[in-house]
């Protein structure tokens, strides 16, 4: 069974979610525009984009598509940006984070392992030119961690102590039980 299936995929994408919502809540709307330098994305637009992407593998794997033309991607790039700057406020971001990501979960619960085994093809010069929809769908999420992990260094240079680090530093704070 792959990933200890379906199930174990999506709580843990839910906890990957549940992190990145704490740092959407914690991040105060007015530090939103922030940008580590000029040309990397804002606070609010980094959590647009990962509200938004797993839509487009929902699309893509819930339809049966086998293999992924450069006009597809390129289409379906262009109807994501589009839904990330729709999402103008913290609330909005914060809906689209909950509810985007409740919806994603409970479609790979729904997943079987044919599914998941099943291959996708890419055109050249993609590589490697085919990919398992696990591997597609395990992608999301580690997308997911790595914007998460540059919303939390954005969180130190804001003066935030990101909250998985508050929970370490309590944990190890506590006197060991022998």
């Amino acid at each position: 069974m792959t990933y200890y299936g379906s199930k174990q995929m999506a709580d843990s994408f839910r906890t990957v979610r549940a992190n990145t919502i704490a740092i959407a809540e914690e991040i105060p709307e007015d530090k939103y525009s922030f940008k580590a330098t000029p040309d990397v994305m804002s606070v609010a637009e980094m959590l647009a984009h990962v509200a938004v992407n797993p839509s487009w593998q929902i699309d893509l794997h819930r339809d049966g598509i086998t293999h992924i033309e450069r006009d597809m991607f390129l289409t379906r790039v262009q109807q994501s940006q589009a839904a990330e700057k729709a999402l103008q406020t913290k609330t909005q971001i914060l809906a689209a984070l909950r509810d985007d990501g409740e919806r994603f979960a409970a479609f790979l619960e729904s997943l079987d392992e044919a599914a998941l085994a099943a291959t996708i093809t890419f055109p050249p010069p993609v590589q490697p030119s085919s990919r398992t929809r696990f591997e597609m769908l395990l992608g999301t999420k580690e997308h997911e961690m790595h914007h998460r992990g540059q919303l939390m260094l954005i969180q130190r240079l804001l003066g935030q102590v990101p909250h998985l680090t508050r929970r370490r530093q309590e944990r190890m704070a506590q006197p060991v039980a022998r």
